[in-house]
């Protein structure tokens, strides 16, 4: 399995910040981001134990196949 990297955010500093991947085996999307530690936050979302959220700007969704009518940024 090789993940395909669709997209970082374009306005990170060091080039380190939020991607957006896609496992083209299992159908899925990582994405990496921000840890959300805010409790006030985390409080008000529905977070199974085996679960966890993350935070990216919304200038990212651009990286997203259905939302830019095909593959990434980065393809």
């Amino acid at each position: 399995m090789a993940l395909i990297r669709l997209g970082q955010d374009p306005e990170s500093p060091d080039g380190k910040s939020p991607t957006v991947y896609l496992d083209d085996e299992k159908g899925t999307y990582l994405v990496q981001g921000w840890k959300v530690v805010d409790e006030a936050r985390r409080r008000q979302l529905d977070l199974p134990g085996h679960e966890d959220v993350i935070e990216i700007p919304k200038r990212m969704v651009q990286f997203f196949p259905e939302v830019n009518g095909g593959g990434g940024a980065d393809s």
